[in-house]
């Protein structure tokens, strides 16, 4: 069984958990473009290796941020989300 390290709960089976997509950089409202959006609600790359993504573990109702190791399928790291920290930032899609 494949298991997925939930922060502030511990390893729990992959299937509790649902991808919620990699982690982007939200463009500027003010100044986006329609091309712009549309990369971010649509993205089409994946980044090879260490990508950030969003994972929600459903019977806590957690959203959390897993480096995935995409050549692998390998999770690499997991962490609660924080506003202004290095991973505030986004993947690397910019």
């Amino acid at each position: 069984m494949k298991l997925i390290d939930c922060p502030g709960i511990g390893p729990r089976p992959i299937g509790e958990c649902v991808y919620g997509g990699p982690m982007l950089k939200e463009p500027d409202p003010a100044v986006a473009t329609d091309a712009e959006w549309a990369g971010y609600v649509f993205p089409g790359s994946v980044v090879a290796s260490g990508q950030p993504e969003w994972w929600f573990h459903r019977p806590s109702g957690t959203w959390f941020v897993a480096e995935r190791d995409t050549t692998r399928d390998a999770i690499l790291t997991t962490y609660l989300y924080r506003p202004g920290s290095r991973e505030d930032e986004g993947g690397g899609d910019d």
